[in-house]
């Protein structure tokens, strides 16, 4: 039987605080040296491949357009990712933050490649913990605007309708869509990965112990 539960974040846990720290850290640096940080840190697509500044696709996850930018990033992050790494383990939410996060870039570098409007923020991982959340969690209740329950899973549908809708449209609002997307997709293909591995291996074995009879 499934049950629908109601959850609404899971505590400060110790790679989510620390990645809250870093993110307020560089905000607080970049209202000193903003201009210059969205340059050589955000994500320019056009530099990334132009000028090789392949480090972007890590440091613009750190950046931050604003302070309701910064805000809306570290609730969803709060929200989704503290169950997400008492689940995994430190560890294994770090390297997924990243994968997803990185692999939003290169998305963007990849559909977008003369863009050279910086890209920042980190909410490509935090589409990626999203994904993994509804996927785990499906039936764990969301309260869309705090006020309407709807299930994990289907919470995850809508929001990447939206962004497949949004991103038909260019860069709306100063929103990076494709970025999203992305974060969506390496969420996906990391998630569906060891199913797919499974299928594969008990193919093998069947397909082998056929041969032997």
């Amino acid at each position: 039987m499934n049950y629908y539960r109601f959850s609404f974040g899971y505590g400060l846990t110790p790679a989510i605080k620390k990645l809250m720290f870093i993110m307020m850290g560089v905000f607080l640096l970049q209202m000193v040296v903003d201009r210059h940080l969205s340059v050589y840190l955000g994500l320019v697509p056009v530099l990334v491949w132009k000028k090789g500044f392949v480090w972007q696709l890590f440091t613009y996850i750190f950046l931050h357009g604003g302070i309701s930018h910064l805000l809306f990033n570290l609730l969803g992050l709060w929200m989704f990712g503290g169950e997400l790494e008492n689940f995994w383990g430190s560890s294994k939410f770090v390297r997924y933050f990243f994968f997803c996060g990185i692999g939003a870039a290169l998305c963007t570098v990849l559909l977008s490649p003369y863009q050279f409007i910086p890209v920042i923020g980190a909410s490509g991982a935090i589409y990626g913990i999203l994904l993994a959340f509804g996927w785990l969690f499906p039936n764990r209740l969301i309260y869309l605007y705090f006020l309407f329950p709807i299930p994990a899973k289907y919470f995850v549908i809508l929001f990447g309708l939206i962004e497949f809708f949004s991103s038909l449209g260019g860069t709306g609002g100063g929103v990076a869509h494709l970025t999203h997307l992305g974060g969506l997709l390496f969420g996906l293909l990391y998630m569906i990965f060891p199913v797919i591995r499974q299928k594969l291996r008990r193919e093998y074995y069947r397909r082998k112990g056929s041969q032997r009879g």
